[in-house]
């Protein structure tokens, strides 16, 4: 019996454990661990609140989980409770697949500010993640500014920019709603470096932005370069210009929340207050050679109350695993690690692609695997992880548990809601042990 370890809960994580039973079927054991008593990684904190059909891949991980020779051990801190020595001691292979959970810092003066965040923990805080329940964002400025010219940065510029009414149906965290519900922000500006052929945002996520309640999205005609530029462009970047091009001939509209794409723009400081409170970022006009954004030397202010980095995301180092701190990933080899140990998803390639791509990652590290192992060594596995579980008293959250976790999200869900999320690692445990 080949036994494997995977790290990380979310697709990368799940898509590993399902390449794995289409290689060895019965044959092989896997346990999945997660710092957290929960499950899905990113489908549940990561993913937009009112994104619920994204979030519904979720019920392909549950298949997997539900299978015989699969367990969810939530609850362990790996690195913390055991150490990635001791799971190498226990399982055949142990893949890393923790994902990229913490925000790539700016690196400019002034991001200590008040009132600034990462996107990661931004989009943490309104997902109902524990680490970031508590970060109380203060929204009665009435300007923010979103750094980045991608899907995050659209997805946290479209949540400032809702009402109440238009979260029906979506699992945004209470205290989140009710903060949002009273934002006075009037004006939101997306900064990117480089300009509208340059963005990393798709069709979908732009075209929400023409369907608010009380915010209109305008860009800078001249900031658009020709038209017959636009035929170089694939057909998905070519229906994203498509919608930059409608907002820049956007008629009159006296919806009280504008949503500013800022085109060659890039970040050089955040200015604050004298009680340390973010209040302008400072921006050098930009201009692309090649592709590369140059700074042209011009310098303004964009009045910010609120910002909003969506630069990218980094790995978390763990003790004793090689580390690429220039990529925010592991140290690897196509996946390989070092001997028994992999990595998958962000945690191998750093944070790039869609859900989706993690699944044929999943696919090639097992074939790694397989070719590297064989059918294993007859380490303990799971029996092995238990008894270390109970001698050092851990409280590990298993699947049937988290069950009964999820049912009691569902049972205190507003009304139109799927859920209402614990935000507290103590009240998930014990529902999941009631």
């Amino acid at each position: 019996m080949l036994t494997i370890a995977i790290i990380g809960s979310g697709p990368a994580g799940y898509y590993t454990a399902e390449a794995a039973q289409k290689q060895w079927g019965d044959a092989v054991a896997i346990d999945i661990f997660d710092r957290l008593p929960v499950p899905y990684g990113l489908i549940r904190s990561g993913v937009a609140p009112d994104h619920q059909s994204i979030k519904a891949v979720a019920r392909r991980y549950e298949a997997v989980a539900l299978s015989d020779n699969v367990r969810f051990l939530g609850n362990v801190g790996v690195g913390s409770d055991v150490s990635i020595a001791e799971l190498g001691q226990l399982y055949d292979a142990v893949v890393l697949a923790t994902g990229a959970p913490h925000d790539k810092p700016l690196g400019l003066p002034g991001e200590g500010s008040a009132n600034v965040f990462g996107s990661a923990a931004f989009v943490g805080w309104y997902n109902g993640h524990p680490q970031f329940a508590g970060l109380d964002p203060d929204l009665s400025g009435e300007s923010a500014v979103v750094i980045g010219n991608g899907n995050v940065a659209l997805d946290v510029a479209r949540i400032l920019a809702k009402t109440r009414g238009e979260f029906a149906g979506s699992d945004i965290v209470g205290h989140a709603l009710d903060r949002l519900d009273g934002s006075r922000l009037k004006r939101i500006t997306i900064l990117g470096r480089r300009g509208p052929h340059q963005i990393a945002m798709t069709p979908k996520e732009l075209g929400e932005l023409g369907h608010l309640e009380r915010a209109v999205p305008r860009v800078d005609a001249g900031d658009l370069p020709d038209l017959q530029a636009d035929a170089a462009l694939d057909p998905g970047q070519r229906k994203s210009v498509v919608h930059l091009r409608a907002f820049a001939s956007g008629a009159a509209s006296d919806k009280p929340v504008e949503i500013h794409f800022d085109f060659f723009a890039a970040p050089r400081a955040m200015l604050a207050d004298e009680q340390g409170r973010v209040t302008a970022v400072e921006v050098e006009r930009t201009r692309l050679d090649g592709s590369r954004a140059v700074g042209t030397g011009e310098i303004y202010r964009v009045p910010a109350s609120l910002v909003v980095a969506c630069i990218g995301y980094q790995t978390s180092p763990i003790p004793g695993v090689p580390f690429d701190e220039a990529g925010g990933r592991f140290a690897n080899d196509e996946g390989r690690i070092a001997p028994g140990l992999y990595c998958v998803g962000w945690a191998r390639r750093g944070p790039s692609g869609t859900i989706g791509t993690n699944r044929p990652d999943g696919f090639g590290v097992v074939e790694k695997i397989a070719g590297d192992l064989g059918a294993g060594s007859g380490k303990p596995g799971g029996k092995g992880f238990d008894r270390l579980a109970a001698e050092r008293g851990l409280d590990v959250v298993l699947f049937h548990e988290w069950q009964k976790i999820e049912q009691a999200e569902k049972d205190r869900a507003r009304e139109g809601a799927p859920r209402e999320k614990f935000v507290d690692v103590g009240e998930m445990i014990a529902a999941g042990k009631a």
